[in-house]
């Protein structure tokens, strides 16, 4: 009987109590909801510009993905801030977290200017990574024109998104994607169809509704960031402050989070170029089916962004075989999200591709994308709350780096290439092979999580941090 308590005791240790459960919540919560917000304009961009035809649907897709590569790299600069402003929370070295938020934002507006000027001088050529289609890429052109200073607005508002996050700061976010999220679809609807006396702008229409609602999260999210928030107090004279000491730890632990982050974004670059050549249909289908795989994988990436907040928190307070259990927890959550997700995609797919004003092709390869989704999300939802949350908060982000140069552009981006341009395969297999490093890179952590290698030492300006305990000592 003491025996079998025992046991049942060490089970719910790694189940989790109800404020474990209680925190996940106040977190994963409003994150998700921000997330449901962003898939709902994505959403409504789609659906308002699929009426104009499968030329200006691809268009606005397609020039997304460069809009979206410096998305993406602004947010490993973010995550990788996190994973310091995060630990620094946890052990109240405010010092240290303002350090990390200067780096962070300087290095954003770098790249922020960098992509400016590369659109600036040569919007045609970034349309021709992706498509050969004169029409597509004139409309692409007109498309990025129209987004220019989105780059600045994104970058800004993003980390400091990110950061207020990281020390459980969530509702602010909530609230500003709540009102750009009707900001933009009032602007997409006057613009687009030339409501209320404007002209109408078709798909620059849709880019300026996109700029609009980044120009007001930008005002909104660092105007609180810079001037209201009290929990970090960073204000913009701390833009100056001298970094050096703690540039080192930054560079060691962001570096590898932005190369990942970076390795991704092209990544998925290079499956729009692949998706771009085999046709507009495909594009447009894959523009649907974006939609819903968002929709159904928005609680997952708000449980992703808790986990890694959590276990950040947990190993700032020394933790760490508390650390270790959570994280095999956050890994059951991840399945069970990722079945209902599955589940979702499945339920929704009918009616999702029979609402769009698209060919009978692009619906009929839209079907088959589905398919292929509603199995990679099961593996993609348990590898995404590893990478980017518990493993990543760890401190291991030169193994995760590893990982998405290994079987992003080793297996995905060849074999997706091979299936698509060379064999012909269906479309269901052309997006499996695409995301097969999915299915990989769940087993490869998994193994990480288990061998508690993944937790890392991270040194404070004003305080010391217990050490992670060695593999050998947690076994013993």
């Amino acid at each position: 009987m003491g025996s079998s308590g025992s046991r049942l005791g060490g089970i719910r240790e790694y189940l989790g109590d109800k404020e474990f459960y209680l925190n996940i919540a106040r977190i994963a919560i409003p994150i998700s909801l921000q997330q449901l917000i962003t898939v709902g304009i994505n959403l409504m961009d789609t659906v308002m510009l699929s009426s104009m035809g499968d030329a200006q649907l691809s268009a606005s897709s397609l020039a997304s993905q460069f809009i979206n590569l410096f998305q993406i790299f602004c947010m490993g600069i973010g995550m990788g801030a996190s994973v310091l402003t995060a630990r620094f929370w946890g052990m109240q070295d405010k010092e240290g977290l303002r350090k990390a938020v200067t780096i962070m934002l300087r290095i954003c507006l770098v790249f922020a200017s960098v992509f400016t000027l590369a659109t600036i001088i040569s919007p045609e050529l970034i349309m021709r990574i992706y498509t050969d289609s004169r029409v597509t890429i004139d409309y692409g052109v007109s498309y990025l024109r129209w987004v220019l200073p989105t780059y600045f607005c994104m970058g800004l508002s993003l980390t400091c998104t990110i950061i207020l996050r990281s020390v459980g700061q969530v509702k602010i976010p909530l609230v500003s994607s709540i009102i750009a999220f009707f900001i933009n679809i009032f602007c997409n609807w006057v613009f687009i169809f030339g409501k209320l006396g404007a002209p109408r702008m078709e798909i620059a229409g849709a880019a300026l509704g996109t700029l609009i609602a980044r120009i007001f999260e930008l005002v909104f999210i660092c105007g609180y960031f810079f001037f209201k928030d009290k929990r970090i107090g960073y204000r913009i004279k701390h833009l100056r402050m001298k970094c050096r000491d703690m540039t080192g730890e930054y560079l060691k632990i962001s570096i590898p989070v932005l190369i990942s982050d970076g390795l991704l974004a092209l990544g998925n670059n290079s499956v729009a170029m692949i998706m771009g050549r085999i046709g507009d249909a495909f594009v447009a289908a894959n523009s649907v089916t974006m939609v819903v795989q968002q929709l159904s994988s928005v609680l997952t990436q708000g449980i992703s962004n808790a986990s890694g907040i959590i276990t950040g928190h947990t190993m700032g307070r020394g933790e760490y075989d508390k650390a270790q259990k959570q994280g095999y927890t956050f890994l059951g959550l991840g399945l069970v999200l990722g079945l209902v997700a599955a589940g979702v995609i499945l339920l929704l797919r009918g009616p999702i591709i029979n609402y769009y004003k698209v060919t009978p092709e692009a619906k009929t390869i839209a079907w088959e994308l589905m398919d292929s989704i509603s199995f990679i999300i099961i593996f993609q939802a348990m590898n995404s709350i590893l990478t980017k949350g518990v493993l990543r908060a760890g401190g291991d982000t030169r193994f995760l780096m590893a990982g998405d140069i290994l079987f992003l552009w080793v297996a995905s981006i060849p074999l997706g290439a091979l299936a698509g341009l060379v064999w012909h395969w269906s479309s269901f297999w052309i997006y499996t092979m695409l995301k097969i490093d999915q299915i990989i890179k769940c087993f490869w952590c998994f193994f990480r999580l288990r061998s508690r290698k993944w937790m890392k030492k991270i040194n404070s300006a004003t305080a010391q941090e217990q050490p992670a305990p060695a593999a050998s000592e947690a076994a013993g």
